[in-house]
Formats: structure tokens, C-alpha cells, sequence
């Protein structure tokens, strides 16, 4: 198999400057992506139904111990899970991010649309509030918008390991 590297954010910065220069409007996710699921196609197809371009930001390995996902997690490694996500075919670009947040790449990239799953709200003003959609009031500003895509019930990756531990 060959080695597949990432692309460094300044690669993805350049290949969305290009594509808003062509007018097309470049929408960003982002999430750990650890055990995909149908929940994250149903929300990855309809972010990139949201706009022309379709970016994904994936936590890098650290940043995922950091959010408390539980001990034996990331299950997979970064560079496998921006893999399989690049590999979508509803996906545009993939980069990994260490932050604890996507704030600095949403900076960086500019998108005009910003996408989280339905547990985010975003009308919410309030970064304290854990419904806030980091990013949202950059891409507002800007003259973006956010938007929020209902969760499939049932679908998580926390259901998914319970099923697993279970079996």
C-alpha cells in the first residue's frame, strides 16, 4: 500500500483560495471520525450538499485524548481516519488539526459555510455554551452562514464501541 500523507493546512488554504476564486462556495466540518458510521455519511453528504466544495478537518490523535472521548480512544489513527475520510467521495480536502477546537482552521480556510452535526445549535452566540458551533461567528461575519444537520437516531460512535464491548 502506499504511503498517503495529509495535506498541510497552508495546501488546503491554497486549494480553497482557488476554488473561491472560481466562485464556488467551499463548506467546512470537522470531527474526530474515529469508527465511522451511517451518522457521519448522512451528515457528510449533506454538508457538502451545502455549498460546491466539501473540506473536512479531522482531530489529530492528541486533540482526541484532550476531548475525554474515553481511555481507549482514538481507536484508529489520525492518519487512517483523515484516509477514509479523504477517500469519500463526497469529500473535497481533509486536514488534520491539533487544536482543541477548529477555530484557527476555520480562520485559515475562510469557508462560506460551516456544518456540525444537529446537537450543535447555530443560532447560539455563546461560546461557553456546548451547543456553540466554534467558527460560526467568523463564517457570519464574513458573510457565511452555519448550519446544522439532523443526526440519524440512534448512530454514534459511543453505540457503536457499547454494541462491540457488548458482543
Amino acid at each position: 500500500m502506499a504511503e498517503w500523507t495529509p495535506p498541510s493546512l497552508a495546501d488546503v488554504q491554497q486549494q480553497v483560495e482557488t476554488w473561491s476564486s472560481e466562485g464556488l462556495n467551499v463548506v467546512f466540518t470537522n470531527g474526530v471520525f474515529d469508527v465511522l458510521h451511517v451518522g457521519h455519511i448522512a451528515v457528510l453528504e449533506a454538508a457538502a450538499a451545502e455549498g460546491d466544495r466539501l473540506v473536512v478537518g479531522v482531530n489529530n490523535d492528541d486533540s482526541v485524548r484532550r476531548l475525554g472521548k474515553g481511555p481507549d480512544r482514538p481507536i484508529h489513527p489520525e492518519l487512517n481516519r483523515a484516509r477514509v475520510i479523504a477517500a469519500l467521495r463526497c469529500v473535497d480536502a481533509v486536514v488534520v488539526f491539533g487544536e482543541d477546537t477548529p477555530l484557527e482552521v476555520v480562520k485559515a480556510l475562510r469557508p462560506t459555510v460551516l456544518v456540525k452535526g444537529g446537537d450543535y445549535d447555530p443560532t447560539c452566540e455563546d461560546p461557553s455554551h456546548p451547543t456553540y458551533m466554534v467558527g460560526s461567528a467568523e463564517v457570519k461575519a464574513q458573510g457565511g452562514r452555519a448550519v446544522a444537520i439532523p443526526l440519524v437516531p440512534g448512530e454514534s460512535t459511543t453505540a457503536t464501541l457499547k454494541k462491540i464491548r457488548t458482543s
